[in-house]
């Protein structure tokens, strides 16, 4: 017996470990991805030349702009982060046992990393950095933010099983979700595509702030409006529109948990979803006001990630996790007719 249970608080604490590391890794991820941010509002991010991985044709370059060193301090952070990936892949194969959620979490994790990490080659081999202002550019921009938001909601998925589930999922989990009202299936799945869409937007309306820089806000407006006015500026004009109508949805998918979900956790992630959406939205007119300095182009960008994480596991705990129910009924006695 004494074996027994040493055996199993051996077993908690490696998962615990586990948890621990999805979790650096989650938020390495997060400081990876807003340093990229800042490569692109400095327009640092032709500071390697038309060379990749090598910065410059150089393994260790010489910093011969300060362009060169931020793009070339983003490369090596971005190569740490792959290699994290790798290494929380292959620990929850080690230490979790088989059908685990967080080794397909972790699985997927890898495989979008991988792509980040292509979507930023082509950035540079392509040329679309710095101050290019091609719909190629534009293009990459919104699948790179899609291909971020998916990343991130996968490793906080695998953050959030390594910590919480013991073991497999029950056998009859599937058919749990299927039974789950269609009206917070509906939704959870409308409040994530809307801040996917959001999101994209917003890729491209710093990417406006960044080449067409305005003095001032009225001619931030001019610009805009103009009828010779750039794609990147007119998308810049909806955002907020389409920060709007996401927030209708987020908001409502977190009333509609708030309502009729019976788990906990995801109620406790419902009005995380409305502080951190309001603090954001709140965050965006300000930073539009402020006309896009860098400082808070971060901050935005911080805060979206926040509220799509805190987005991704309420909709896990409200839709995928299994019901919970209250000790108390265990022993309830079953009525026999």
């Amino acid at each position: 017996m004494a074996t027994t249970s040493h055996t199993d608080a051996e077993a908690s604490r490696r998962r615990r470990m586990v948890g621990r590391l999805a979790w650096s890794v989650l938020g390495y991820n997060v400081a990876v991805i807003l340093w990229g941010a800042f490569v692109r509002a400095t327009g640092s991010g032709a500071g390697c030349g038309r060379h990749w991985p090598l910065c410059n044709g150089e393994v260790v370059p010489r910093p011969k702009s300060i362009e060169t060193i931020i793009e070339a301090g983003h490369r090596a952070t971005s190569g740490l982060a792959l290699i994290a990936v790798i290494v929380l892949l292959v620990m929850t194969f080690r230490v979790l046992p088989r059908g685990h959620r967080a080794r397909r979490g972790a699985v997927y994790s890898t495989v979008f990393i991988f792509v980040e990490a292509l979507l930023g080659a082509g950035l540079v081999l392509f040329e679309l950095v710095a101050h290019d202002a091609s719909m190629k550019r534009g293009l990459s921009m919104i699948l790179h933010l899609c291909n971020t938001f998916v990343l991130l909601g996968w490793l906080a998925l695998t953050a959030w099983w390594a910590t919480t589930e013991e073991g497999a999922p029950a056998p009859d989990s599937e058919r749990e979700r299927s039974q789950k009202p269609l009206v917070l299936r509906v939704a959870i799945g409308l409040s994530l595509g809307s801040v996917l869409v959001l999101g994209a937007s917003g890729a491209i309306a710093a990417l406006g702030d960044t080449l067409f820089p305005a003095s001032s806000l009225r001619e931030g407006f001019a610009q805009d409006l103009s009828p010779m006015a750039h794609a990147f500026l007119r998308l810049r004009l909806l955002h907020p529109v389409f920060a709007l109508g996401a927030g209708v949805l987020v908001l409502g998918a977190a009333g509609i948990v708030r309502s009729i979900s019976t788990s906990a956790r995801a109620r406790t992630f419902a009005r995380l979803v409305t502080i951190l959406y309001v603090v954001q939205f709140g965050a965006g007119l300000l930073n539009l006001s402020l006309l896009a300095p860098v400082a808070m182009q971060l901050v935005h960008l911080l805060l979206a990630d926040a509220t799509w994480v805190a987005l991704v596991l309420m909709g896990w705990e409200a839709w995928g996790a299994r019901d919970q129910v209250p000790a108390a009924s265990a022993s309830e006695p079953v009525a026999v007719s």
